[in-house]
């Protein structure tokens, strides 16, 4: 007891406490701040990944398109419904059901 006493004298040690306190709730950098940007570094690391993959995807398609013009009339044909002169295209969508 006499130990804690002598301790909580000391202003050495409490400087140090007061300072531990100040940086992990009063700070800009506290704890929750900190939290906060590591989930968001985690969040933007996650897109990064996401539209790389989707960029190697696109540059593949696209080399494919620009080497292949059977590829170029299936994809016009799907995507953009493009059609030769003397054809007629349908489009047939399913219902999907309603839940009652």
């Amino acid at each position: 007891m006499n130990r804690a006493v002598e301790l909580l004298k000391n202003k050495y040690f409490l400087i140090t406490i007061a300072f531990v306190i100040w940086m992990l709730f009063f700070d800009k950098n506290d704890l929750y701040s900190q939290f906060e940007q590591h989930r968001q570094l985690t969040k933007l690391e996650q897109e990064r990944d996401f539209y790389s993959k989707e960029t190697a995807k696109v540059s593949k398609d696209l080399d494919e398109l620009s080497s292949n013009p059977q590829k170029l009339e299936k994809f016009a044909r799907e995507k953009y419904l493009m059609k030769k002169a003397n054809e007629d295209v349908f489009v047939i969508v399913k219902e999907h059901k309603k839940e009652e």
